[in-house]
């Protein structure tokens, strides 16, 4: 059987392409429309930095909203 290839397997291999081979590999990266992130995020959870953790980030903040801007 043969032993699935990790990130860290395949990092070297891409360093060694040539750079319109490399453009070729992102391009066919890109292409691949059939994973989405809810399958990805069911084999690898979310980091914990990976969303913020900011409680006050989405907290509106009325001052200005009524005041006029006059132009000179």
């Amino acid at each position: 059987m043969v032993k699935p290839m990790t990130a860290d397997d395949i990092l070297p291999l891409v360093a060694s392409l040539e750079p319109q081979e490399r453009v070729r590999l992102m391009r066919l990266i890109a292409e691949q429309r059939d994973v989405d992130d809810a399958a990805l995020y069911a084999v690898i959870p979310p980091r914990l930095d990976e969303f913020s953790a900011d409680e006050d980030s989405l907290v509106w903040e009325p001052e200005g909203w009524g005041t006029k801007i006059e132009r000179g």
